[in-house]
């Protein structure tokens, strides 16, 4: 079929060997000389300009010290967005008239001195006061509140919670107070 066929390709015309004129010889003229040579001069000065300033560039980094950027190691497939920077708070009216007392304070958090028999021996025997304190109160704030109340130092705060879900706190006092002193201030004996 004519679909398959090749299409014929012309031959390369040449052009005829005795058509061209002959080589004569000819040199080129002094101005084309000229103009030449002033082309090759403007190259090299421009191609010698250019490495002259790629060598203080390099010369600049050598000095500096190079500042590689090291690429961040990732270790997770998702690109997060860092976290942006939150503006403080300024509001423009108080939402609240009177801002909320803290509700641990130190009054609320002691409830009442213990005046069992095993308490009344603690504070003779170990110099430990033992109180009944608030539920989410921590040593730290019974330290503080004790402390605070009965102006004396604590040695150690240790605290339990009873059977009857509230918070027990023995807390020993240092040497150089006297527990015995702070129950007769209380009134516990």
């Amino acid at each position: 079929p004519f679909w398959l066929k090749r299409p014929r390709r012309h031959p390369q015309r040449r052009p005829n060997p005795v058509a061209m004129p002959p080589f004569t010889g000819l040199k080129k003229s002094d101005k084309v000389k000229k103009a030449v040579k002033e082309a090759k001069a403007k190259r090299t000065e421009a191609f010698k300009e250019k490495a002259k300033q790629k060598a203080e560039k390099a010369a600049k980094v050598v000095k500096s010290g190079a500042s590689m950027k090291v690429k961040k190691k990732r270790t997770s497939c998702k690109f997060r967005n860092p976290r942006q920077p939150k503006a403080p708070k300024a509001p423009r009216y108080a939402r609240r008239l009177v801002p909320r007392m803290p509700k641990l304070d130190k009054y609320n958090i002691l409830k009442c001195p213990v005046t069992t028999e095993s308490a009344m021996k603690k504070i003779e025997e170990i110099n430990t006061l033992v109180f009944l304190c608030n539920l989410n109160a921590n040593k730290k704030q019974i330290r503080y509140a004790v402390e605070t109340l009965y102006e004396v130092k604590c040695f150690k705060v240790n605290t339990l919670i009873r059977p009857d879900g509230q918070k027990k706190a023995y807390v020993r006092l240092t040497q150089d107070y006297d527990a015995l002193d702070v129950a007769n201030r209380i009134g516990i004996i």
